[in-house]
């Protein structure tokens, strides 16, 4: 499915386009393979921070009374254009204590599933989620740093 132009909105600062179903769409961006390495060694530091985070956040509802889990269940639609680049998010979000990769499928444009062509889409389960629309913009936001870091040319 194209998203259509007359869907999105800017956000502020010139950033992806947001479409009404809180999806974002990412523009390739413009840096040189020189600046590769770097990017990825950011995104490293990145989810291991991500990791370190989350982990307290289990840890610490573990050890206190009460239950501070707010479980749910997203529908992801994903800018991820390889079989590669959506296994390696679905793996780190699975890596992420709190979240898990329920499963994955491709969209076309009348709705339908299975079509080659069509968007990549994600199903993620979170220990920790206020809403579906907050788990979306938090896998969005992975998703845009690991892509910055892999494509060659970034992620604007």
């Amino acid at each position: 499915m194209t998203p259509n132009p007359n869907d999105a909105r800017q956000l502020r600062g010139g950033g992806p386009r947001v479409l009404d179903d809180g999806t974002e769409i990412f523009s390739p961006g413009d840096c040189s393979a020189v600046s590769r390495p770097w990017r990825m060694l950011v995104f490293v530091l990145w989810f291991a921070w991500a990791l370190a985070t989350s982990s307290g956040a289990v840890l610490h509802d573990l050890v206190t009374p009460g239950n501070q889990a707010r479980s749910g269940i997203a529908r992801i639609r994903l800018n991820c254009r390889t079989d590669a680049e959506v296994t390696m998010l679905s793996s780190l979000i699975t890596l992420t204590p709190g979240t898990l990769t329920l499963g994955t499928n491709r969209e076309t444009a009348d709705g339908a599933q299975m079509d080659p062509d069509g968007h990549r889409l994600l199903y993620v389960h979170a220990l920790y989620a206020d809403d579906a629309d907050a788990l979306r913009t938090e896998i969005h936001d992975m998703e845009r740093r690991m892509l910055h870091a892999l494509r060659k040319e970034g992620i604007a």
